[in-house]
């Protein structure tokens, strides 16, 4: 089960067919094919070799899809990190890593080399795109140049287990350094198969690269599509005009939103004039999302709607909302309760939600315990962190430290993370819950719920929220609304308006931020 055999068998089984759409450039199998393994020739000529890591830093892109399956044609590890990063954090990522190797595009050189420069040890640097003239190169070559100038024969995938690592993710590190995540072949290649089989991908099926691909929101569709021979089609990063765009001209049926991206998407004044008829599923993954935005994503679109839940440790996907049988024919708004839901295990996966004693909480959607899981595609650990694997795998099950409750189908919904519940006046209060209530104000565009301290109440309730383009907002006006809506207690004791929220780059909500700044 090595993911260099994907490509492959998609190769062997479709070669004329279109594989990618990237801008002006568009590929079949057979060329994707060659263009890898020109790649991998050209990094073992170079001296990457088994378990090497070579960090890639790169919008979206086919070059960055080719970097995934040339690395692992070779055995490499290959380390995806986010462009948006400083230089520090670049340097951060490159040593704990060790990665000998860098993939990057011209235009983030500079910040790149900084972060490399004091480095003892010298990295080899693979540019996309075109340096400019009067740019010095040194230790570093052109991508393009590469696979130009290498054969595709004579190159065989390595031989290598499939519990070997496949790639190291870095998390977004809200709580410290960043831990890099491993993932081995095995991990993503049943992952991929699971989805598959999930979600009914078919060699029809052209898949919009939207979410970041240094990112597991969008990831794991390298290996997926790729499998059943689907088309990907690129935008290098999120611009609401240009998604809707290239879901009408390209004819995308499925792609995977963060759901920042869904709320931009279905409040942007001209989302009706663009052809989205192509379109068969939309799913939804990497951070929390109100009810009333699915609404909105099921209206605007008309299309099959998921929500997932997943972790970076898991490959990603631990749930998804996909009704069962029995419930597809129900009224809309009782299915829309069941997809709003964090929903049921995923394929392959062995899911409990545990209260603190072990024992598994009762299905009423009531009662709340942690989520913990164990299964194939589970990582085996944190890249040289043998005492934070420890803490959080435990007898085979990975702890999320997700908080949930699970209703009388199975379903599961999250509620809150153990870090990010307040408790106030002695009850807990889910931060969710409130945020979902904030979310249908009509005038209100993103809400973050905290608890910050406070002498009377332990914490109390702080709502911070952003005003639609427009409108004007009230603290007595929006606690008055969530009052109407939620027992008195967990309405908002302060109401602060804000222009915008801090937020990682997978839409998760920063609350560090947020208590370190309004806290008080």
């Amino acid at each position: 089960m090595q993911l260099s055999e994907i490509l492959t068998s998609a190769n062997e089984n479709r070669p004329r067919e279109e594989a990618i759409v990237c801008g002006a450039e568009r590929f079949t199998y057979s060329d994707l094919s060659g263009r890898v393994l020109r790649l991998a020739t050209a990094l073992k000529d170079m001296g990457f070799g088994v378990q090497d890591r070579i960090a890639i830093v790169h919008r979206n892109c086919h070059r960055f899809l080719e970097s995934y399956f040339a690395a692992t044609w070779i055995g490499a590890v290959l380390v995806p990190v986010n462009y948006r990063l400083s230089s520090d954090d670049f340097c951060y990522i490159f040593k704990d890593s060790g990665a000998k190797g860098i993939i990057t595009e011209a235009n983030l050189l500079e910040r790149i080399w900084s972060s490399i420069k004091d480095g003892s040890e010298p990295i080899l640097t693979i540019i996309t795109g075109r340096p400019k003239e009067t740019e010095e190169l040194g230790n570093a070559c052109v991508y393009e140049n590469l696979i130009r100038r290498e054969s595709v024969e004579g190159l065989p995938p390595a031989e290598i287990q499939d519990s070997e690592a496949a790639q190291i993710y870095y998390t977004s590190g809200t709580t410290g350094k960043p831990k890099g995540v491993v993932l081995t072949h095995r991990n993503s290649y049943v992952h991929a198969l699971n989805t598959i089989d999930e979600i009914h991908l078919t060699k029809e099926d052209r898949w919009l690269h939207v979410s970041p691909m240094y990112h597991l929101a969008d990831a794991w569709s390298t290996w997926a599509i790729t499998m059943v021979g689907g088309t990907h089609v690129f935008v290098p990063e999120f611009d609401p005009r240009r998604v809707l765009e290239t879901i009408e001209r390209d004819r995308i049926t499925v792609s995977n939103f963060i759901p920042t991206m869904l709320n931009m998407l279905v409040n942007h004044p001209e989302v009706d004039r663009y052809d989205h008829s192509s379109l068969r599923l939309i799913m939804s993954g990497g951070a929390p999302i109100a009810p009333e935005v699915i609404r909105k994503v099921i209206d605007t679109f008309g299309c099959e709607y998921i929500q997932t839940y997943g972790m970076t440790e898991t490959s990603p996907f631990l749930t998804m909302s996909i009704l069962r049988s029995h419930l597809r024919d129900l009224p809309f708004e009782e299915r829309l309760r069941y997809l709003a839901t964090t929903g049921r295990p995923f394929k392959g996966v062995d899911l409990e939600v545990v209260k603190e004693d072990g024992t598994e909480v009762e299905r009423n959607d009531k009662d709340v315990g942690e989520i913990i899981v164990k299964g194939e595609t589970i990582t085996p650990g944190y890249w040289r962190r043998p005492e934070e694997t420890k803490e959080r795998l435990k007898d085979g099950w990975l702890h999320t430290r997700d908080l949930a409750t699970v209703n009388e189908e199975g379903y599961v919904t999250i509620v809150d993370r153990m870090d990010d519940m307040i408790i106030t006046g002695g009850e807990n209060v889910y931060s969710i819950e409130v945020e979902n209530v904030l979310y249908e104000h009509p005038k209100i565009w993103e809400a973050g719920v905290i608890g910050v301290r406070d002498e009377i109440w332990g914490e109390r309730i702080v709502a911070v929220v952003v005003p639609k383009e427009g409108e004007q907002l009230s603290e007595k006006e929006v606690i008055e609304h969530c009052k109407a809506r939620l027992a008195a207690f967990k309405a908002p004791k302060e109401v602060v308006l804000a222009d915008e929220l801090p937020k990682t780059e997978s839409g998760k909500l920063k609350k560090n931020v947020l208590r370190e700044k309004y806290g008080g």
